[in-house]
């Protein structure tokens, strides 16, 4: 079987750049198009089909799988005759090679988890082989299966009875952070037999007659030790929130990640430079508190600020408000290019009770979704949420959320360069959407003290969120002394800083995720001074070409806008820190 399908642009020693002729300008600076373009398109749209064929989780032949494609694309291009490749071309090759060692990377990762869980999970391969072998076409065996479904249930029983064994406060942290993961891999078996079973189910009698009962059996049992797994060693009773453990990457972990996103610095200098940008916020703080009356207590003038709630029911005209205001400032000032029809679609839906209590604020892109109390929550979670999305806090979170930030964002990426999906990177996505934070600070979108003090607060929050999550990974941070840290440090909620963490550490962000915004904002922030600041680009053409390249790790974005030279094995050198 052949292992690839073909490329549609093959990549050979032949590979030209495009003529000058073809070339369009973004900006001030003349660009051809990618000769790796359609290229990269195939790696995605290959890669994609290979993970709706292979669909469970930590399966071995999965792995190697992909461990073939990826080593196989690695092989392909470094068949492309790279210095004759134009620069929008070295670009891609460049980001192409560290998304495959990236993969490799994560492949490897994943191997380490699946070890770990194996005497957790011995049933694991057992249910792994059945759905493998649906994938295949093969036709089951209905009277194996039953007895090997009979057996799962035997073991999870078994296994439920040794963990309930144990002393619940007997489990080190190492075991409930395995275990944690554990419980989300038993869910996803759970649901990989439920496809299996469903597949031949009602459609084949024998087939059911055999395995409808130790089919229910298995489940159930697996259910069961699940719960067992998590109030016994992970420590959760039933109606609580889950316990903030974390899963912590290590130091070689974030180096190699800090690698793949381009950023040429170590854990501790970024973690130096959050508490050198917390200096500056604190100083900024006492300024305002000064101006609202509190002399240097910013503590008790934040405190003012989130009791400047708007009533019930007033949220969304609110929301309304500041994103015409956002949209008129950066227009007026011809900042970036907004198209009337980006204006025209975004749109705005309220955050649910179940959700608030992952994402306590906003979240946004087209479509904005908004924090705030409903009816049916406790009184103080009620108050709690409307301390946390006052005005004065909402006016960085609209824009960063719809123009010019992620809407914004999106709109552009999803027609311009659109094979650089590939190669998306929090610290150009959210980098993107905290820069205007920084940007509008500095052209004084806000115009009061406690304006200021809102938009404060959440970059006291981002600086904070470097520090929290590389700490927490290297091993130096619980995820309870983070809570606390952004409650004492910043002046979250404790509820709102709790669900911060939780959805830090929870497995929906990539390590690094948290530290991107600030990170990435400051990146951007850097390139402004060297295209902007010295005349080289105007705003409007410096943020246009940003956004119509395509997403990127921003030193290839420098790279582009500034044309540096690109070897083909080149790794970040740039040093953006002041």
């Amino acid at each position: 079987m052949q292992l690839l399908s073909p490329l549609l642009l093959v990549l050979s020693l032949t590979v030209l750049a495009a003529p000058v002729s073809a070339q369009a300008k973004i900006g001030m600076i003349p660009v051809g198009a990618s000769e790796l373009r359609d290229s990269v398109a195939l790696f995605s749209t290959d890669r994609s089909a290979l993970l709706r064929r292979w669909t469970v989780d930590y399966s071995p032949a999965r792995r190697a799988r992909f461990k073939a494609f990826y080593t196989e694309w690695r092989a392909r291009l470094a068949r492309v005759d790279f210095a004759k490749l134009g620069q929008e071309g070295r670009i891609d090759y460049i980001l192409l090679d560290n998304r495959l060692r990236s993969e490799l990377d994560q492949l490897a990762r994943e191997e380490k988890h699946a070890v770990e869980m194996a005497p957790l999970v011995p049933f694991a391969g057992a249910i792994t082989d059945f759905e493998e072998a649906r994938r295949r076409l093969e036709e089951p065996d209905a009277p194996g299966a039953a007895r090997v479904l009979a057996a799962i249930a035997k073991q999870a029983d078994s296994l439920t009875k040794s963990t309930r064994a144990k002393a619940a406060d007997s489990a080190t942290r190492p075991e409930r952070i395995v275990a944690l993961r554990t419980i989300g891999y038993i869910d996803d078996l759970q649901n990989t037999l439920k496809d299996w079973q469903r597949f031949s189910a009602g459609y084949d009698p024998t087939f059911s007659w055999w395995t409808a009962d130790p089919y229910r059996r298995a489940n159930e049992a697996m259910t069961t030790y699940a719960k067992a797994i998590r109030e016994v060693i992970v420590g959760q009773k039933e109606g609580e929130p889950e316990p903030i453990i974390g899963d912590p990457i290590g130091a070689e972990g974030v180096n190699a990640d800090l690698g793949f996103e381009m950023i040429a610095y170590t854990p501790e200098e970024l973690i130096a430079l959050a508490e050198k940008e917390f200096a500056w916020i604190e100083a900024e703080q006492k300024k305002a508190a000064r101006e609202m009356g509190f002399g240097d207590d910013w503590r008790a003038a934040l405190e003012s600020v989130k009791q400047d709630f708007v009533p019930p029911g007033e949220q969304p005209e609110l929301i309304r408000r500041l994103a015409r205001e956002a949209v008129a400032f950066v227009t007026d000032r011809n900042l970036v290019t907004v198209p009337p029809l980006a204006d025209e679609i975004w749109r705005m839906e309220m955050m649910t009770p179940k959700q608030q209590l992952v994402s306590p604020f906003f979240l946004g892109g087209e479509v904005i979704l908004v924090s705030y109390p409903t009816d049916s929550m406790a009184n103080d979670d009620k108050l709690m949420s409307m301390r946390g999305n006052n005005p004065h806090f909402s006016m960085a979170t609209v824009h960063h959320e719809l123009i010019p930030g992620h809407h914004l964002q999106g709109f552009m990426t999803s027609r311009y360069n659109t094979h650089r999906q590939a190669f998306g990177t929090p610290f150009w996505g959210e980098g993107w959407s905290l820069y205007w934070e920084m940007l509008l600070w500095d052209l004084g979108f806000a115009k009061t003290p406690q304006d200021r003090m809102g938009m404060l607060f959440w970059r006291s929050h981002r600086a904070a969120r470097i520090i929290f999550s590389l700490r927490v990974h290297l091993g130096t941070m619980t995820p309870q002394e983070a809570v606390d840290f952004l409650v004492d440090r910043v002046g979250h909620e404790r509820a709102n800083a709790e669900a911060e963490v939780r959805r830090s550490f929870n497995g929906s962000y990539s390590p690094l995720y948290q530290a991107a915004y600030l990170l990435g904002g400051m990146q951007i922030r850097a390139l402004r001074r060297e295209l902007v600041e010295t005349g080289r680009m105007t705003d409007r053409q410096f943020h246009d070409a940003i956004l119509q390249g395509g997403r990127m790790p921003i030193e290839m974005v420098r790279a582009r806008l500034m044309q540096v030279p690109l070897t083909r094995d080149y790794r970040a050198n740039w040093k953006f820190m002041r």
